[in-house]
């Protein structure tokens, strides 16, 4: 009874910490003066329909549209409900995006912004599963993520990058390991991408693509 009890508390704990980001991430999103500067700087697309501010933005080869003033976030052709915490994510992209273009160089998490500190729990919640789930067929990574619009990269055994959104690619590693060493894994980043997303949501991003990546390998 207790630990149902704790199980509970934590979601209340969780659904208000999200709340309270969202509310927070809108807040930030209205204080943008010139939002058609800003969606060319993150890559969305920005019209004007009768008295609302409309942006279509991908994320995970997934069209969604942020409506302004009155900011919502739904899914462009869908009735489906966002989850909470990729409308935080969306949000912040677009308030963080500064334009940067891509520099084509690549970088672990230990260099971003205290990426080291942080390490442990991103690995936990994204190279640990990314191992645990496509180790024993590497080659199955590239076939299901083109599914989340990602292609083949050069990197490791078997590599594929993701865009996560317009300006934010992310690169999964696979290494098949043998008689000396582990199978092993690892995410790469463009060195830009802290030009778009903090560290924090970053582990967020990369958590979703490879729980996405899992689902589909699940469903055969």
């Amino acid at each position: 009874m207790e630990n149902k009890r704790f199980s509970l508390s934590s979601q209340r704990n969780y659904e208000y910490a999200y709340t309270q980001a969202y509310k927070l991430a809108c807040e930030e999103l209205a204080k943008v003066q010139d939002i058609e500067r800003q969606c060319r700087r993150s890559g969305a697309q920005y019209r004007e329909i009768d008295s609302l501010k409309v942006i279509i933005l991908q994320f995970l080869a997934q069209s969604y549209k942020v409506t302004l003033p009155n900011i919502d976030v739904t899914l462009a052709g869908s009735p489906e409900t966002v989850p909470l915490k990729t409308r935080v994510l969306i949000i912040h992209y677009l308030t963080h995006a500064q334009g940067t273009p891509l520099a084509g160089r690549m970088i672990t998490f230990k260099e971003l912004p205290e990426g080291i500190i942080y390490f442990p729990t991103f690995a936990k919640r994204t190279v640990n599963p990314l191992l645990h789930h496509f180790s024993k067929e590497p080659p199955r990574l590239v076939d299901i993520a083109e599914k989340l619009g990602g292609h083949k990269a050069d990197y490791g055994d078997v590599a594929v990058t993701i865009r996560a959104f317009p300006y934010v690619p992310i690169t999964l590693v696979l290494w098949r390991g043998d008689e000396e060493f582990t199978p092993q894994a690892s995410i790469l980043f463009d060195a830009t991408i802290t030009d778009y997303l903090p560290t924090e949501d970053i582990i967020i991003v990369c958590e979703a693509i490879i729980w996405r990546l899992v689902r589909s390998l699940r469903q055969g």
